[in-house]
């Protein structure tokens, strides 16, 4: 069972900040050289390809959403007559 929405753009988001992380590591562990400059453009570009898959997947689930669906969920907190 799931407990919460799929969310591709927080997948995305969340594999480039990763990826920016190991680049890190590596250069701050000696491993390899990566100049400054390298990460922004990475983590511009992750957010920005985020910020379109979001897009895109709310696009496509108010899409298939019917437009006669109406309903409401129950209100949690009903207030008692007077």
């Amino acid at each position: 069972m799931l407990r919460h929405e799929f969310q591709p753009g927080r997948l995305v988001a969340g594999t480039f900040l990763t990826l920016t992380g190991i680049i890190y590591v590596g250069d701050a562990g000696d491993a390899w050289e990566t100049p400054w400059f390298v990460v922004i453009p990475l983590v511009v570009g992750g957010l920005f390809l985020a910020g379109m898959v979001a897009a895109v997947t709310r696009g496509i689930r108010k899409r298939r959403r019917s437009p006669h669906d109406t309903t409401t969920p129950p209100d949690p907190h009903p207030q008692a007559p007077h």
